[in-house]
């Protein structure tokens, strides 16, 4: 029978509809200011898609710091374990999980099966997640999916000296206001959030292969500055930002 996991993250929620291993529909949408409305209506939608009901559904886990919020779940689950399920279904080769998400950044070590190894988190500032990009992205007056676009043109970058949204936002202000090249900026941003990634990295231990989600990796330019750290090539599924719910979705088919 089908089953279904939903990830509430801080900006978006993710529903993932499976059966049998199959992915039968997903849906991506914003959380909002309310995550169990964002998750009824993720739901909603993903179960048109499928042509089900919920009632046709036999588990609903729930995952993401939102989850305690989704009362039609029947279980919850951490999402290094989810995410890490999810990454291991789109590649059983999978050693090392980078996440980037809206507001946390995480890597997982993986053994067989998925089976979690080790984790590290930064969940207690935005620094180098999708909201600092977004913020650096308004101070450069650029819009948020050309900023790998201008960082890939640039041939040089701007050394970025604070990580904290904050501060960051107030640095590239100042340095457009003294002239230097937006692009050169950007490609100091992307180098920035590569070197605070690695560093979860490294709390870790790096072993390939190495598979990128979430939101972030939807920009080439962090994932090649990660590339050029770690000095490794890194895997970017195909819907990255699923793969909390994905996991979430196949636990509840193992379980059934």
């Amino acid at each position: 029978m089908p089953t279904a996991g939903i990830d509430i993250g801080s900006l978006t929620a993710e529903v993932v509809i499976m059966d049998k291993e199959r992915v039968l529909s997903y849906v991506i949408r914003p959380t909002g200011s309310n995550s169990k409305k964002a998750a009824e209506l993720a739901m909603e939608e993903a179960l048109h898609k499928a042509a089900l009901r919920i009632s046709d559904l036999n588990k609903v886990v729930a995952t993401g710091y939102g989850r305690i919020s989704i009362d039609f779940a029947d279980q919850r689950i951490t999402e290094i374990t989810c995410h890490a399920r999810g990454a291991y279904y789109w590649d059983p080769a999978v050693r090392t999980v980078i996440d980037i998400g809206g507001q946390d950044s995480k890597v997982i070590r993986l053994a067989e099966y998925g089976r979690v190894i080790d984790f590290a988190m930064n969940d207690k500032c935005s620094a180098g997640t999708g909201r600092f990009l977004e913020v650096m992205a308004q101070a450069l007056e650029v819009e948020l999916d050309q900023l790998a676009l201008i960082s890939n043109r640039a041939l040089n970058a701007v050394s970025i000296s604070s990580m904290c949204t904050v501060f960051a936002e107030s640095e590239v202000v100042s340095l457009i206001a003294q002239g230097l090249p937006r692009e050169e900026i950007a490609r100091g941003l992307h180098l920035s959030i590569a070197d605070r990634t690695a560093g979860l990295v490294n709390r870790v231990g790096l072993e390939e292969k190495v598979m990128m989600t979430g939101g972030v990796s939807l920009n080439s330019a962090v994932v090649a500055a990660l590339n050029e750290k770690l000095k490794i090539r890194i895997i970017v599924p195909s819907v990255p930002q699923i793969a909390g719910a994905l996991g979430a979705a196949l636990l509840a088919q193992e379980d059934s």
